[in-house]
């Protein structure tokens, strides 16, 4: 039986790790999903974000928006090859909003049996100021959660 396996992407080396990762495991069926965060809770870090530069400045660009949405959709067509080169089955969705939040929200509304993500490694001073996206998934997903570093 084949596993539905859905893979938090959003460019950064962390979300190639966990891409290759899931890649990897064999008989599955992929899902990437890529969040596009309208809040900016860290202008330095890789990655998907506001065109404020402000931390937790709403960003409701139009442009912006559409400037983000576009360069999801490339990177969905990047891993897209890469899984059609592996020989594995992949859709992708794109999402607004918190990261954790949509990314759960998917799980529990879709079939999906594993979830992976890529870790950003941070201090721990700064995983306890921002909160870590994969934590919070960890601890919320309804289905086991693979956390790559």
């Amino acid at each position: 039986m084949t596993e539905h396996v859905l893979v938090a992407i959003d460019g950064s080396p962390q979300s190639e790790h966990a891409l290759k990762y899931a890649l990897g495991m064999g008989d599955v069926e992929l899902t990437v999903i890529t969040v596009i965060n309208p809040f900016d809770t860290d202008p330095n870090t890789i990655g998907l974000q506001s065109p404020t530069g402000i931390p937790g400045l709403p960003g409701y660009s139009e442009e912006w928006y559409d400037s983000a949405r576009a360069e999801v959709e490339d990177l969905h067509a990047a891993v897209s090859e890469q899984a059609t080169e592996e020989g594995v089955a992949l859709s992708g969705e794109i999402e607004i909003g918190d990261p954790a939040r949509r990314i759960v929200r998917y799980v529990e509304n879709n079939d999906i049996d594993h979830v992976v993500v890529g870790s950003h490694d941070r201090s721990d001073l700064t995983r306890i100021l921002l909160g870590s996206v994969a934590k919070r998934i960890v601890q919320r997903s309804p289905v086991p959660v693979t956390v790559v570093r």
